[in-house]
């Protein structure tokens, strides 16, 4: 009986099925099995190719079309290893994986989930800057990608992927379960993922109102979970809505240094900053109008005062104008320090 058990389900994805098992098959850990899940695949190519399949240590099963949690649950399901690792068909996996992850597993019976470093490929290649794993940074956000070695006996207990999350974050969602029960997270040093980037993958196809759906889906299936990690929701609602606001002034500011370069950055951050001085020397002084001798122009009269450093404002009076080139001289000053 095999230790490990890859479970690979394959939806029309034929072309790439070969790269996910030779991948498996060059592990430097043998004991393992490989298990397919044609899972309702409508291509020539894909049904063809696993009609026939007989790559070593390698057996398929072929379902109707019922979605990534579905075929990973029937692949699991008949398999015969202790440790479980998905695979989706189109990725890969380093040689070393399943041998580094089975150390952990086998000497600390309190990890429940054993993951790597990873890089992409394909459209887009580069490291996955994961972050540092954290329980209140993966109710958050999800830091585990699919492949990641977990036990089957814990797959039973949680009751398998939810079949519930029909759009994806199917994982997320798995990892949230055993977390719940305890189980500890261990994150191997080197990259042994490789996570293929296709312009029609699954992730990419999911809009605003499928991830708000999942979202609260993640929330209502692990609600004591995010209740007690996160006991004041309302607060924490504001807290995420001010960084959200921040979040999109930065980016404001980046895609103007971006489109239009850095001096039109200065120059709107620098009005912003003459409207904030502007508006605070309204609530201190008083505004002298002197339409008698200069007409319809207004000027601002107060007694000498810095606002900023390297900015004097004097008591002659001053025009926006001026005032609005001083900022501009002293943005460029601190930067080109």
């Amino acid at each position: 009986m095999p230790k490990i058990s890859i479970i690979i389900p394959c939806h029309n994805h034929g072309e790439y099925i070969n790269d996910a098992v030779e991948s498996v098959i060059n592990q430097t850990y043998k004991d393992l099995e490989i298990i397919i899940i044609n899972d309702g695949s409508a291509d020539e190519l894909t049904n063809r190719l696993l009609s026939g399949y007989t790559k070593p240590k390698t057996r398929v099963l072929t379902i109707p079309h019922r979605g990534l949690a579905a075929a990973r649950n029937a692949g699991i399901k008949e398999s015969q290893g202790e440790y479980i690792l998905p695979l989706d068909a189109d990725d890969k996996i380093g040689p070393m994986y399943a041998e580094e992850a089975a150390k952990i597993l086998d000497s600390d019976t309190s990890v429940g989930i054993v993951y790597c470093d990873a890089v992409f490929f394909g459209e887009k290649t580069g490291r996955w800057e994961l972050k540092e794993y954290s329980l209140q940074q993966e109710l958050i956000e999800n830091q585990i990608f699919c492949s990641a070695f977990f036990r089957k006996r814990d797959w039973e207990i949680v009751g398998g992927y939810n079949t519930n999350m029909i759009y994806g974050y199917e994982d997320w969602d798995f990892w949230l379960s055993l977390i719940e029960m305890g189980r500890k997270v261990h994150k191997l040093p080197d990259v042994y993922f490789f996570y293929r980037i296709r312009e029609d993958s699954m992730i990419q196809k999911i809009d605003d109102e499928k991830q708000r759906y999942l979202l609260r889906q993640i929330y209502l299936n692990h609600l004591s979970l995010y209740s007690r990690e996160f006991p004041d929701p309302i607060n924490l609602y504001l807290e995420n809505r001010q960084l959200r606001d921040n979040y999109g002034k930065i980016n404001k500011a980046l895609k103007i240094i971006r489109d239009e370069g850095f001096m039109e950055f200065t120059r709107r951050l620098s009005r912003r900053i003459v409207y904030g001085i502007v508006n605070s020397i309204k609530a201190r002084f008083v505004m002298n109008k002197h339409s008698s001798r200069v007409g319809a122009h207004n000027k601002i009269h107060f007694t000498e005062k810095r606002i900023m450093p390297g900015i004097q404002m004097r008591n002659d009076g001053i025009k926006i104008e001026r005032l609005f080139a001083d900022i501009k001289e002293e943005i460029l000053r601190i930067r080109n320090k």
